[in-house]
C-alpha cells in the first residue's frame, strides 16, 4: 500500500484530507465522551468527570493533530488518535464502530491522497514550459 506512512511530511492534498478526517472525528469523539459520562452517571460510578475530561481531551487532540498535519509529526499523532479511539471501546463499546469508520477513512485518505499528490506532481511537470 503505497502512501501508508506513519511519520513524515505528507503531500498537500493528503494532509488536507487527513485533517478533514480528524476534524470530523473530533466531533464523534466528543459525543462519545458525553455518552461515557452519561453511562457513568447512570451507574453511579465516580468516573463520570474523568471520562468527560479524557474524552474531551482526545477531541481537542484531534483538532491539534489536524492542525499539525503539515508537519512531520501530524501523521503520527493521527495514528495515535486512531488507536486511542479504539481504546475508548473499553468504556463505550460502540466507539469500536466509530473507530472502524474513521480508521478506514484515515487509511483511505493516506493511500488515495498519496496517489492524487503523485498525479498532480506528474501533471505539473507535463504542463511546465520547456526550459531553453
Amino acid at each position: 500500500m503505497a502512501g501508508l506512512v506513519f511519520f513524515g511530511k505528507l503531500g498537500k492534498f493528503t494532509w488536507r484530507m487527513c485533517a478533514a478526517v480528524l476534524a470530523a472525528q473530533s466531533i464523534a469523539v466528543f459525543f462519545g465522551a458525553l455518552v461515557a459520562r452519561g453511562i457513568a452517571v447512570a451507574d453511579s460510578s465516580g468516573a463520570a468527570t474523568a471520562y468527560l475530561l479524557v474524552g474531551s481531551g482526545l477531541a481537542v487532540l484531534c483538532i491539534v493533530a489536524a492542525g499539525a498535519m503539515r508537519s512531520a509529526v501530524g501523521v503520527t499523532l493521527g495514528w495515535l488518535i486512531q488507536v486511542a479511539t479504539f481504546a475508548a471501546t473499553a468504556v463505550v463499546p460502540l466507539m469500536g464502530l466509530v473507530g472502524v469508520i474513521f480508521a478506514t477513512l484515515w487509511v483511505l485518505c493516506l493511500v488515495q491522497g498519496h496517489r492524487i499528490d503523485e498525479l498532480q506532481r506528474a501533471h505539473a511537470q507535463e504542463s511546465a514550459p520547456p526550459s531553453a
